[in-house]
C-alpha cells in the first residue's frame, strides 16, 4: 500500500510556492474596485495598486536586480513602502526596512552588513542616508520617494514615481518558497543589531494565521500606526491583501492624527505599542464618547499595564494582547477573548487581557521550558520558565551570523529569552526578559509585575524597573519615572504607594524621575537604563 502513495509526486498543478505576492494577485480581481490605501485625499484601488507593484517591481529588474539581492527602504509608514512590500520580493530581491530613527552610525552599519545594492529613500531622510555613505566611504544607488503631501518635491529624474512609469512585468513567484522574502534588524540591544532573515513561506503563513486568530472580516478599514520597519508592520501590509483591507495612512503617528483619521476613514482595525494607545486615551483630541462601534486592536510591545487596557476599553477599543519578536515575524500568541472574563469589572477584565495567552493558529508550539531539566513548567501560575517557539514563522536565521543563530535555535526550538509563566487554564504570561529579572536576597521579582503597580500611580505616565546592586542584598529594583505634566511626587511618596500595593520587597527602593529612553517603536530601552542604575553606585 506505502508504495502506491509514495508514487504520486507534487507538480506544478498540486504544488505552487507560498508567498504573499498570491495575496496581491487575488486581491487585483477580487477586490478590484476597493481601495487598497487611502493616504489624506488620495486613494488606490486593488487593481491599479497591483499594476503599481509590477511596474516598480520591473524597473527593479530593469536597473539589475536580482534573486537574493538585498534592495534597502528609508522611509515612514505611506504607500509606497506599502507596495514596496509586494514590489520587491515580485523582482525577486530581498525587501531590508530600516528604521527611520536610527541615527547614522547604525544605519551605516546596516547597509554594509545587509550586502543593500540599493536604496530607496523617503526625501526627508536623505540628509541621514548621505552621512551614512559618508561613513562606509562609499555610496549606493538611490531612488527618492518623494512625498507632495509633506511638502516635497522631486530634486532629479531617479524617483518612486518615474518607476511606476516602467514596463509593468508579469506576475512572478519565488523559485522556492524558502526563498528570503525579507531582511530585518533588531533593535533595542546593546550591542550591534543582528540581520533577521524572513521566508516568503512564514510570511504567507503569517498573514494567513492573522486573518484567522484576528478574525479578521472581508474588507476592513485599518489604520497603519505599527512601523513597517518593525517585522514588516507586524505582517499587516499582507494580511491586509487577503481580505481586500483599505491601508489608511497619517504618515506620523501623532495622535491627533489618528484619531482624525479614526472619525474621517471610520477606521475598524488598528495595531499600536501600548504606548500608542496612552497617547490615544489620554490626548486632548480623544472624543468625549466612545468610539462606536470598537476598534479592534492589537497590541504588543512591553506588556501593557492593566490600566492602559482599562482607560483603552473606555475609550471604545477592544483591545487583543499579542506576543512576538522580530524573530519570529512578530506575534506568535495571543491572549484570546474568554466569555466569563465579561463578568468581572473592568480592572479584572484588564488584568486578564495583560497576558500573552496561547499559540496563534499556523505556530507549532509554544511552550514555557525549565532549562535546567529541559521540561515544561508545571501550569500553577508561578513556576517561572523560558518561552520556547518552534514554527514556520520562526526565523530562517540570522544573517551572516552562525553563532548566534545556533544558539537561537538550541534543541531544536528557538529560544525567546523571555520568563514567563503558565496559568492552569494554559494561558501564558511573560514575568520579564530573562535578563531584567531582578533577584533580591534570593527571591526573584518581576520587574513586569512592578511596573504595573507604579503605572496605577495617577501621578506616572510611563515607568521601567531594573535591577540596581545593593550591598545587602545582592540587586534592588531601580524605578525610572516619566511623570506626568504638572506632577511632582516625591521619590518617597511613589515608594509608599508600591509599598501599599505590593509585597514590601518588591517595591523600588530608588526612584529616577525624568524621560525614558524608547525604541522607535515605543519600547523602552531597558539596557541603557540598566547602565544608569549601575552608576548610581551601589545601594546600602
Amino acid at each position: 500500500m506505502r508504495e502506491h502513495f509514495e508514487e504520486l509526486k507534487f507538480n506544478p498543478a498540486n504544488h505552487v510556492p507560498l508567498s504573499p505576492v498570491s495575496f496581491l494577485k487575488r486581491a487585483s480581481a477580487v477586490y478590484c474596485d476597493h481601495p487598497a490605501w487611502t493616504y489624506g485625499d488620495e486613494q488606490c484601488t486593488w487593481r491599479d495598486m497591483a499594476l503599481r507593484c509590477r511596474s516598480v517591481a520591473g524597473a527593479l529588474v530593469t536597473r539589475g536586480i536580482k534573486p537574493g539581492d538585498t534592495v534597502s527602504v528609508i522611509s515612514p509608514n505611506i504607500p509606497q513602502l506599502f507596495e514596496l512590500h509586494y514590489a520587491v520580493p515580485m523582482s525577486g530581491a530581498v525587501l531590508n526596512t530600516i528604521n527611520t530613527r536610527l541615527e547614522k552610525e547604525t544605519v551605516a552599519y546596516i547597509l554594509e552588513h545587509s550586502d543593500s545594492c540599493l536604496v530607496l529613500c523617503d526625501q526627508a531622510f536623505l540628509p541621514l542616508l548621505k552621512a551614512a555613505f559618508e561613513i562606509n566611504g562609499k555610496a549606493l544607488p538611490v531612488i527618492e520617494i518623494v512625498d507632495a503631501q509633506a511638502g516635497q518635491s522631486a530634486s532629479g529624474d531617479d524617483t518612486y514615481d518615474k518607476m511606476i512609469e516602467c514596463q509593468p512585468i508579469d506576475w512572478r513567484l519565488p523559485g522556492s518558497e524558502d526563498q528570503a522574502i525579507c531582511l530585518n534588524y533588531t533593535s533595542g540591544t546593546s550591542g550591534q543589531p543582528k540581520g533577521v532573515v524572513y521566508h516568503h513561506r512564514g510570511a504567507y503563513l503569517m498573514a494567513m494565521g492573522t486573518v484567522a486568530a484576528w478574525a479578521l472580516p472581508q474588507m476592513p478599514t485599518y489604520l497603519s500606526v505599527v512601523p513597517m520597519f518593525h517585522c514588516n508592520g507586524w505582517n499587516h501590509p499582507w494580511a491586509m491583501a487577503v481580505v481586500g483591507g483599505n491601508m489608511v495612512f497619517t504618515r506620523d503617528p501623532l495622535p491627533a492624527k489618528l484619531i482624525s483619521a479614526i472619525k474621517v476613514h471610520g477606521v475598524t482595525h488598528m495595531g499600536g505599542a501600548p504606548i500608542v494607545l496612552q497617547m490615544l486615551c489620554e490626548s486632548p483630541d480623544a472624543p468625549e464618547n466612545p468610539f462606536s462601534p470598537m476598534i479592534k486592536v492589537m497590541t504588543a510591545g512591553a506588556p501593557p499595564p492593566p490600566s492602559v487596557l482599562e482607560k483603552a476599553a473606555a475609550l471604545g477599543l477592544e483591545v487583543m494582547q499579542v506576543y512576538g519578536l522580530t524573530e519570529t515575524y512578530g506575534h506568535i500568541s495571543q491572549c484570546l477573548w474568554k466569555d466569563e472574563w465579561a463578568d468581572l469589572s473592568m480592572a479584572e477584565r484588564a488584568s486578564m487581557q495583560a497576558m500573552q495567552g496561547v499559540s496563534f493558529p499556523m505556530v507549532e508550539d509554544v511552550r514555557v521550558v525549565d532549562r535546567q531539566t529541559g521540561n515544561d513548567v508545571v501550569a500553577d501560575g508561578k513556576t517561572q520558565g523560558e518561552i520556547a517557539i518552534r514554527g514556520n514563522t520562526v526565523m530562517t536565521g540570522y544573517y551572516k551570523n552562525e553563532i548566534a543563530t545556533k544558539d537561537a535555535f538550541l534543541d531544536g526550538w528557538f529560544w525567546s529569552g523571555d520568563a514567563a509563566v503558565v496559568h492552569p487554564d494554559g494561558y501564558v504570561q511573560i514575568r520579564d526578559r530573562l535578563k531584567d529579572v531582578i533577584i533580591s536576597g534570593g527571591e526573584n521579582i518581576s520587574s513586569v509585575e512592578v511596573e504595573a503597580v507604579l503605572h496605577r500611580h495617577p501621578a506616572v505616565q510611563l515607568a521601567a524597573v531594573v535591577a540596581r546592586p545593593h550591598a545587602k542584598w545582592g540587586e534592588s529594583p531601580c524605578a525610572f519615572v516619566e511623570l506626568r505634566v504638572g506632577s511632582n511626587p516625591t521619590e518617597q511618596e511613589i515608594i509608599d504607594f508600591c509599598r501599599n500595593n505590593i509585597a514590601h520587597f518588591k517595591a523600588p527602593k530608588t526612584v529616577v524621575f525624568g524621560e525614558l529612553p524608547k525604541t522607535a517603536t515605543g519600547k523602552v530601552q531597558k539596557y541603557l537604563l540598566r547602565g544608569l542604575a549601575r552608576e548610581l553606585g551601589e545601594q546600602n
